[in-house]
């Protein structure tokens, strides 16, 4: 079990560790207020207002990121993820305190989600690559996998938390919640950047960086082109639990949001366990990401049958686990195979695939779940699995044949 957790001896890591584990968690805990205050409180049910929710949430990711990378390589990092912080907090404060007052609309929902998206979208690549600076490059791998699996566990923990604490205080008060954990976080950051100046830290990111160097580079790496191509497809349509698990426990079984928390954790016990096992490993490996890709599907198709919530929310333990191993070893083979000086954009481009795909997905699931059924958009998610799966099978047997021609007649 140490040697899981051995990033976490390095002082500045540790404390910079739990702040972005507080972050982002509040992150996807606004997020999924934003979705139950439209989908149970601003309409009657829509799962499609809901899925237009979240592509304008993740939509910005998809233009701005690769921009965001390149800021994230050639300012401070640190310094960035402050400013992001702080109008995080100014953002879901104002969005709760309209929300109690009851004055919150379908197209002021909108808006925050669109604004959030957008601070979201430079937030991520520069919480992604500060870790270089924090720990020694014998951690970095260690490190990368730990800060992964809090960024994905909170996709799922966030949710989970969220649903149950809309259950007992509503939608306004965890917006303010939210605004409250990106505060600490913002301290956090503060001493973080006074730290680094007394002990004359310098900024090690590359003042020339731009958009183009990162794609030049991008070129020459078909490994993770091929990551991203699977990131992409089951981002955009196998990730969209909250639209998923909401549309299941409103229109299939007929509950409320606690029951919409209780599957929700189910989601996140799966994901806890995939993302320490994903931590113990020293070195991500493309085979992994393809076997956890594929039994992601899998293991969704069965949630997708269950006959009641309790078999239901079961099922949804090997979908978190699986999801997460996948998600957490495609960042961290980005992250640990990837140059210092141009980790922000390349994990900018890796986070706008990620993210970018829900504004296609979403709505779409959304749309098949109330023209349709929840289960049949489920479907969605289990061919993008095995779709991913899939492109990873295809590259590794071009790949094969092309050595083969390299190498010559034996």
């Amino acid at each position: 079990m140490a040697a899981i957790f051995r990033s976490l001896k390095v002082p500045g890591y540790r404390v910079y560790f739990f702040g972005a584990l507080v972050s982002n968690v509040g992150s996807w805990m606004d997020r999924i207020a934003q979705d139950w205050l439209v989908l149970a409180i601003l309409t009657d049910n829509n799962a499609f207002a809901v899925g237009i929710t979240m592509g304008l949430q993740f939509t910005p990711a998809l233009v701005l990121s690769p921009l965001a990378g390149t800021v994230a390589d050639r300012f401070d990092r640190k310094t960035v993820l402050l400013i992001t912080q702080t109008l995080i907090a100014l953002f879901s404060l104002v969005l709760g305190v309209v929300t109690l007052l009851g004055a919150a609309n379908l197209p002021l929902v909108f808006a925050f989600a669109f604004l959030s998206g957008v601070v979201s979208a430079f937030d991520a690549p520069a919480r992604q690559a500060v870790i270089g600076e924090l720990v020694p490059s014998s951690l970095l791998s260690n490190a990368v996998n730990l800060n992964s699996s809090s960024f994905n566990a909170a996709r799922m923990v966030g949710p989970a938390v969220a649903g149950l604490l809309i259950a007992l205080i509503g939608p306004g008060w965890v917006f303010l919640i939210n605004a409250a954990m990106s505060v600490a976080v913002i301290m956090v950051l503060v001493g973080l950047i006074r730290t680094a100046r007394t002990a004359g830290t310098k900024r090690t990111g590359a003042r020339s960086a731009d958009v183009r160097g990162g794609l030049r580079y991008l070129q020459t790496r078909p490994d993770i082109l091929v990551i991203f191509a699977m990131v992409f497809v089951v981002g955009a349509l196998g990730l969209n639990f909250p639209v998923y698990i909401a549309a299941m426990a409103r229109i299939e079984f007929g509950a409320g949001s606690a029951a919409y928390g209780l599957m929700s954790s189910m989601i996140a016990l799966g994901s806890l366990a995939g993302g320490l096992t994903s931590a113990r490993r020293d070195r991500p490996r493309l085979r992994v990401i393809t076997v956890a890709a594929a039994c992601f599907g899998l293991s969704l198709a069965l949630a997708a049958v269950m006959p009641n919530m309790v078999l239901f929310g079961a099922a949804l333990i090997p979908a978190g686990f699986f999801s997460l191993t996948m998600l957490t070893s495609a960042n961290a083979y980005v992250q640990t195979t990837t140059p210092s000086a141009l980790r922000g954009r390349v994990i900018s481009f890796y986070m706008a695939i990620l993210m970018g795909g829900s504004p296609i997905g979403s709505p779409l699931i959304g749309y098949v779940a109330e023209a349709a059924n929840p289960r049949v958009s489920m479907l969605l998610g289990v061919t993008a699995g095995l779709a991913a799966a899939g492109i990873a099978a295809s590259w590794y047997l071009i790949d094969r044949h092309r050595r083969r021609l390299a190498a010559g007649p034996a």
